[in-house]
Protein backbone atom coordinates (compact mmCIF):
# COMPACT_ATOMS: atom_id res chain seq x y z
CA UNK A 1 0.00 0.00 0.00
CA UNK A 2 1.60 3.25 -0.76
CA UNK A 3 1.82 6.47 1.46
CA UNK A 4 -1.26 8.07 -0.25
CA UNK A 5 -3.61 4.93 0.53
CA UNK A 6 -7.03 6.00 1.90
CA UNK A 7 -7.12 4.50 5.33
CA UNK A 8 -9.94 4.67 8.38
CA UNK A 9 -10.04 4.43 11.84
CA UNK A 10 -13.53 3.50 13.42
CA UNK A 11 -13.32 4.26 17.32
CA UNK A 12 -15.66 1.63 19.52
CA UNK A 13 -16.45 2.67 23.34
CA UNK A 14 -17.23 -0.13 25.00
CA UNK A 15 -21.19 -0.85 25.72
CA UNK A 16 -22.48 -0.07 29.16
CA UNK A 17 -20.68 -1.83 32.31
CA UNK A 18 -21.76 -2.97 35.73
CA UNK A 19 -20.35 -1.18 38.67
CA UNK A 20 -18.48 -4.03 40.88
CA UNK A 21 -16.87 -4.22 44.20
CA UNK A 22 -13.55 -5.79 42.27
CA UNK A 23 -11.28 -3.62 40.09
CA UNK A 24 -12.22 -1.15 37.68
CA UNK A 25 -10.62 -3.05 34.59
CA UNK A 26 -12.62 -6.51 35.49
CA UNK A 27 -15.65 -4.67 35.23
CA UNK A 28 -18.58 -6.91 33.29
CA UNK A 29 -21.28 -5.44 30.51
CA UNK A 30 -24.60 -4.35 32.16
CA UNK A 31 -27.56 -6.02 30.95
CA UNK A 32 -27.67 -2.94 28.69
CA UNK A 33 -24.37 -3.37 27.58
CA UNK A 34 -25.04 -7.17 26.55
CA UNK A 35 -27.53 -5.51 24.09
CA UNK A 36 -26.38 -2.78 22.80
CA UNK A 37 -22.86 -4.27 21.96
CA UNK A 38 -24.78 -6.84 18.70
CA UNK A 39 -26.09 -3.31 17.85
CA UNK A 40 -22.77 -1.49 17.49
CA UNK A 41 -21.70 -4.86 15.71
CA UNK A 42 -24.54 -4.51 13.31
CA UNK A 43 -23.35 -0.74 12.62
CA UNK A 44 -20.22 -1.68 12.26
CA UNK A 45 -21.28 -4.28 9.68
CA UNK A 46 -23.34 -1.16 8.13
CA UNK A 47 -20.62 0.44 7.44
CA UNK A 48 -19.13 -1.67 4.69
CA UNK A 49 -15.38 -1.32 6.33
CA UNK A 50 -13.24 -4.45 5.90
CA UNK A 51 -11.38 -3.83 9.00
CA UNK A 52 -7.98 -5.31 8.54
CA UNK A 53 -7.35 -5.20 12.13
CA UNK A 54 -9.04 -4.44 15.81
CA UNK A 55 -6.80 -3.31 18.95
CA UNK A 56 -9.27 -3.98 21.93
CA UNK A 57 -8.18 -2.75 25.20
CA UNK A 58 -7.81 -5.69 27.55
CA UNK A 59 -10.28 -4.95 30.14
CA UNK A 60 -13.21 -7.07 30.39
CA UNK A 61 -15.73 -4.44 29.01
CA UNK A 62 -13.96 -4.09 25.80
CA UNK A 63 -13.15 -7.50 25.40
CA UNK A 64 -17.43 -8.39 26.17
CA UNK A 65 -18.19 -5.57 24.01
CA UNK A 66 -15.81 -6.77 20.82
CA UNK A 67 -17.01 -10.45 21.53
CA UNK A 68 -20.26 -9.40 21.24
CA UNK A 69 -19.84 -6.87 18.34
CA UNK A 70 -17.63 -9.14 16.06
CA UNK A 71 -20.79 -11.85 15.72
CA UNK A 72 -22.29 -9.11 13.74
CA UNK A 73 -19.34 -8.43 11.21
CA UNK A 74 -19.89 -10.69 7.99
CA UNK A 75 -15.50 -10.98 8.01
CA UNK A 76 -13.87 -11.41 11.68
CA UNK A 77 -10.69 -9.30 11.56
CA UNK A 78 -6.80 -10.01 13.36
CA UNK A 79 -7.69 -8.84 17.25
CA UNK A 80 -5.01 -7.26 19.04
CA UNK A 81 -5.67 -7.05 22.78
CA UNK A 82 -3.64 -4.35 23.63
CA UNK A 83 -3.27 -3.34 27.86
CA UNK A 84 -2.10 0.53 26.39
CA UNK A 85 -5.75 1.35 25.30
CA UNK A 86 -6.91 1.25 28.88
CA UNK A 87 -6.70 4.84 30.79
CA UNK A 88 -5.08 6.31 27.41
CA UNK A 89 -4.86 9.44 26.69
CA UNK A 90 -5.00 11.29 23.30
CA UNK A 91 -1.71 11.23 22.73
CA UNK A 92 -1.16 8.11 24.02
CA UNK A 93 -3.46 6.87 21.55
CA UNK A 94 -1.94 7.97 18.53
CA UNK A 95 1.32 7.17 19.46
CA UNK A 96 -0.10 3.36 19.50
CA UNK A 97 -1.57 4.40 16.02
CA UNK A 98 2.09 5.38 14.76
CA UNK A 99 2.79 1.83 15.03
CA UNK A 100 0.39 0.28 13.18
CA UNK A 101 1.34 -1.52 9.77
CA UNK A 102 0.75 0.35 6.72
CA UNK A 103 -0.45 -2.95 5.77
CA UNK A 104 -3.90 -1.80 7.85
CA UNK A 105 -6.31 0.13 5.77
CA UNK A 106 -9.04 0.20 8.18
CA UNK A 107 -8.58 -0.34 11.76
CA UNK A 108 -11.02 -0.72 14.83
CA UNK A 109 -10.17 0.32 18.28
CA UNK A 110 -12.32 -0.51 21.10
CA UNK A 111 -11.62 1.39 23.91
CA UNK A 112 -12.50 3.67 26.82
CA UNK A 113 -13.73 7.33 27.48
CA UNK A 114 -12.60 10.45 27.83
CA UNK A 115 -9.71 8.79 25.55
CA UNK A 116 -11.95 7.53 22.55
CA UNK A 117 -14.15 10.73 22.24
CA UNK A 118 -11.19 13.16 22.49
CA UNK A 119 -9.29 11.09 20.52
CA UNK A 120 -12.04 11.72 17.70
CA UNK A 121 -12.03 15.09 18.51
CA UNK A 122 -8.09 15.55 17.44
CA UNK A 123 -8.11 13.74 14.49
CA UNK A 124 -10.73 15.19 12.95
CA UNK A 125 -9.63 18.37 11.26
CA UNK A 126 -12.86 18.30 9.13
CA UNK A 127 -15.87 16.56 9.58
CA UNK A 128 -18.98 15.92 7.31
CA UNK A 129 -22.10 17.47 7.80
CA UNK A 130 -22.56 18.13 11.47
CA UNK A 131 -21.64 14.84 12.05
CA UNK A 132 -18.62 16.37 14.51
CA UNK A 133 -21.44 18.44 16.55
CA UNK A 134 -23.91 15.79 17.13
CA UNK A 135 -20.63 14.22 18.37
CA UNK A 136 -19.97 16.47 20.91
CA UNK A 137 -23.48 17.07 21.90
CA UNK A 138 -23.91 13.70 22.92
CA UNK A 139 -20.45 13.34 24.61
CA UNK A 140 -19.61 9.67 23.11
CA UNK A 141 -21.83 7.38 25.28
CA UNK A 142 -21.53 3.57 25.77
CA UNK A 143 -21.25 1.23 22.26
CA UNK A 144 -21.06 5.36 20.47
CA UNK A 145 -18.79 4.69 17.18
CA UNK A 146 -17.34 7.15 14.89
CA UNK A 147 -15.44 6.80 11.74
CA UNK A 148 -12.62 8.51 10.89
CA UNK A 149 -10.59 8.61 7.31
CA UNK A 150 -7.04 9.81 6.60
CA UNK A 151 -4.64 9.77 3.65
CA UNK A 152 -0.85 8.49 4.41
CA UNK A 153 1.26 6.49 6.27
CA UNK A 154 -0.19 5.42 10.24
CA UNK A 155 3.02 7.00 11.06
CA UNK A 156 1.73 10.32 10.14
CA UNK A 157 -1.06 10.56 12.23
CA UNK A 158 -1.64 13.40 14.03
CA UNK A 159 -4.20 16.08 15.37
CA UNK A 160 -6.26 17.16 12.79
CA UNK A 161 -5.26 15.09 9.50
CA UNK A 162 -8.67 13.47 9.47
CA UNK A 163 -12.17 13.72 8.19
CA UNK A 164 -14.47 12.34 10.51
CA UNK A 165 -17.38 10.52 8.47
CA UNK A 166 -19.69 9.61 10.85
CA UNK A 167 -20.70 9.13 13.89
CA UNK A 168 -23.42 6.88 15.67
CA UNK A 169 -24.97 5.99 19.26
CA UNK A 170 -27.23 3.24 19.92
CA UNK A 171 -30.02 5.45 21.50
CA UNK A 172 -30.03 8.58 19.31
Amino acid sequence: MSADTPRRIVLLRHAKAEWSDGTDHDRPLAERGRHDAPAAGQKLAQTGIAFDLALCSSAARTRETWKLAVQELPHRPKTSYEDRLYEASPGELIALLNETSDEVANLLVIGHNPGMHALADALSGSARGDVLAKMNRSGFPTSALAVVSFSGSWKSVEHGVGTLLDFWTPHG
